[in-house]
């Protein structure tokens, strides 16, 4: 039976990869933090925290695994400084905490096109938080780099949802790594890299989630 962590829990991966972990007889506890409270359930432990102020010492750091799913847009954050905090800064934080406290395993959900050296802000926010993710010492570590993802989201996002309507209707013309990714597929890839642990650094690009 195992302990994971949950950080991202309210997005829209993040939903779907919390309810794969709650019907998983070999998961024994989740934790979750997040900003706002969650839906009571038997299996989680839901602190409320505030992500700028991480709890450093809290018991609840000390697990197996780790999933994060932690992301914005840079029209949400408001500026690219607040959306670099978010996909990366509390990223790190994170994973560097749960290490601290024992933590062996650690699933991203990062993004197609993660490059440090991409002229594009995003994908090489994405990149250097892959990146410095490999410095903090996990013995297993997967990045999920997922392209458009599938699924209803709690917040618009209307050009995504116009990319993601086009690529529907010209699905069967692109290749595979450019298709839509259901949200529940990148999840099940993300649990069952981090329950399995295996030892190294897994990249699975979009094309291996469909």
């Amino acid at each position: 039976m195992k302990q994971l962590m949950l950080v991202g829990a309210t997005g829209l991966v993040g939903s779907h990869v919390l309810q794969q972990l709650l019907a998983d007889p070999t998961v024994e506890s989740v934790v979750a933090p997040t900003r706002k409270p969650l839906p009571p359930h038997p299996k989680l432990l839901n602190p409320v925290v505030d992500f700028e102020r991480l709890p450093e010492d809290a018991p609840w750091w000390r697990v197996d695994a780790v999933i994060c799913t932690l992301g914005t847009t840079i029209r949400a954050a408001g500026s690219q400084a607040a959306f670099y905090k978010v996909d990366h800064d509390h990223t790190l934080e994170v994973a560097y905490l749960a290490w601290r406290h024992g933590a062996r395993a650690f699933a991203l959900n990062s993004a197609l096109g993660a490059d440090v050296g991409s002229r594009v802000f995003y994908s090489r926010t994405k990149g250097e938080t892959e990146r410095d993710l490999q410095a903090v010492g996990y013995p297993s570590l997967t990045l999920v780099r997922p392209g458009l993802i599938g699924g209803k989201r709690p917040t618009s996002r209307p050009l995504e949802q116009l990319a993601v309507g086009v690529s529907r209707v010209l699905q069967p013309l692109l290749p595979r790594r450019y298709r839509v990714v259901p949200a529940d597929r990148i999840a099940h890839h993300l649990v069952r890299a981090a329950l399995l642990a295996s030892p190294g650094v897994h990249v699975l690009p979009s094309e291996a989630l469909l």
